[in-house]
């Protein structure tokens, strides 16, 4: 039996480290266990996010961005570039380097702060147990205070299409050692829509299969019907209403089978991604002896992410909402304050979510069709980037900013970004948000000239029919 810990966080994702750093710095004596271990027997830190998801995906949408602007766009700013090359390897030792460093980052950070590490696969078999399993097979019982579960997501595997050589799933389609001609992705969700940019920029015919008849029905109408004009402009291939029914990995193809209203199809791909969702990592994460919720493979919490078991928590994927690093942080960081007794909270209405294309989309807070259904009046101000002059000047005037506000007292109610720099103009929106902001308060704002986010002012002032820069019109 090991000493006794104040805090056990089983995974070092985005969710576990933050909570992990936080109870330490709160004073508690603190303990990570990760799973995940490299060929020299050290931690991988960072979770999905940091080593196969958001980092190497963003390093690569970044890499793929600009080799499309040299090869497609720069001669009409007087640049041209003759032979233009495309040396994947190095592009792909980048990544791992970015990867690397922040990862390695996370270690200097458990230093110092105090936090403790061991390497191995976490499992809760009491109130104040925890099991670790160690990589050579042995096993230590270790006591503590409380218990953050913080074990994150996998991606989602179908029948349809299970995975193999060339039918992969998000994390291999980050490391392909060449360009594939042809390339399937199935979901057109935000993970096959930045995947489908990447390798469509690089030279891939990219095709993504929906089996939605609605494109991105997360995000507001008006952003969803924009984008994929843009998209399919930008050479994806967007399938809606279009289900895959089978795939068959052979000779180095993936021969599928998807159904549309009319037809069923045939089509052969180099590559088959499946992009499809994640499911919560909780299997063999509890022992069954626990009396803890667990449903549809989320562990059950309440607002503080506090089990059924009082001392028990569990944050980030592995519980309700929207699976995102940021939101994991935050519960961390809630986690860790309430186990030292500050009343903190989530603020859960405005979780900001990004989709990492070109143009970026993001958005924060309530959509059109959110408030119809909760009976809300509003108003709506919208302003292009098309009269933006910083959007003109940069080559990027594709896309708006909308601003949704309370016809009764004119609060901010969403703000919704297609365009350059999206996920930077949302931040901005969430932070008046989050003091309770009114349109107005945007309106008698001054922003720096010139800069794409004047568009968010300019569509604050439209909200009340007194943008500058476009005509005016009440809805």
């Amino acid at each position: 039996m090991n000493k006794m810990y104040d805090v056990v966080v089983i995974g070092s994702g985005p969710a576990g480290y933050v909570a992990a750093i936080k109870s330490s710095q709160l004073g508690l004596k603190t303990l990570c266990i990760e799973e995940s271990v490299n060929s020299k027997g050290s931690i991988n830190f960072g979770g999905t996010c940091l080593n196969v998801g958001c980092i190497p995906s963003k390093a690569l949408l970044d890499s793929s961005h600009r080799y499309h602007e040299a090869n497609k766009n720069l001669s009409g700013h007087g640049i041209n570039i003759s032979e233009l090359k495309l040396d994947l390897n190095a592009m792909m030792q980048r990544k791992d380097k970015i990867v690397n460093k922040l990862t390695d980052g996370i270690t200097g950070l458990f230093i110092a702060n105090k936090v403790e590490s061991k390497p191995g696969r976490g499992r809760v078999i009491g109130k104040n147990k925890v099991e670790l399993l160690r990589t050579d097979g042995t096993i230590e019982e270790i006591e503590t205070q409380n218990i953050i579960i913080a074990t994150g997501s996998s991606p989602i595997e179908i029948p349809s299409a299970k995975f193999g050589t060339n039918i992969v799933n998000s994390t291999e389609a980050l490391s392909f050692n060449e360009v594939p001609k042809t390339l399937g992705i199935v979901g057109a969700g935000i993970i096959g829509l930045e995947l489908g940019s990447v390798w469509s920029r690089l030279g891939s015919n990219v095709t993504v299969l929906e089996a939605l008849d609605t494109f991105l029905p997360m995000t507001d109408n008006d952003i969803a019907k924009e984008s994929l004009i843009e998209f399919r402009k930008q050479g994806l291939n967007i399938k809606l209403n279009s289900k895959l029914i089978s795939s068959k990995d052979h000779k180095n193809k993936v021969k599928v089978k998807y159904i549309t209203e009319e037809d069923e199809i045939e089509e052969v791909f180099d590559k088959l991604i499946v992009a499809v969702g994640r499911k919560p990592n909780s299997t063999n994460i509890i022992s069954d002896k626990l009396d803890l919720k667990i449903e549809d493979g989320f562990i059950v919490v309440n607002d503080h992410c506090q089990t059924s078991i009082n001392n028990i928590w569990a944050i980030g994927d592995v519980v309700r909402g929207p699976m995102l690093a940021h939101k994991g942080s935050e519960e961390g960081i809630m986690v860790a304050e309430r186990i030292a007794k500050k009343q903190t909270q989530v603020n859960y209405d405005l979780v900001p979510s990004v989709i990492y294309s070109h143009p970026e989309i993001a958005w924060v807070g309530k959509n059109e069709k959110e408030l119809c259904e909760e009976g809300v009046e509003f108003k709506v101000g919208k302003f292009p980037f098309a009269a933006s002059g910083r959007a003109l000047a940069v080559d990027q005037p594709t896309g708006f900013v909308k601003v949704l506000s309370d016809s009764r007292n004119d609060t901010i109610l969403g703000v919704h970004v297609f365009g350059p720099a999206a996920a930077e103009i949302v931040q901005q929106a969430l932070i008046s948000m989050e003091f309770g902001a009114s349109s107005e308060d945007i309106s008698l704002t001054m922003f720096s000239h010139p800069t794409v986010s004047e568009a968010f002012h300019e569509a604050a002032l439209a909200v009340n029919n007194q943008a500058i820069h476009i005509g005016n019109k009440s809805r």
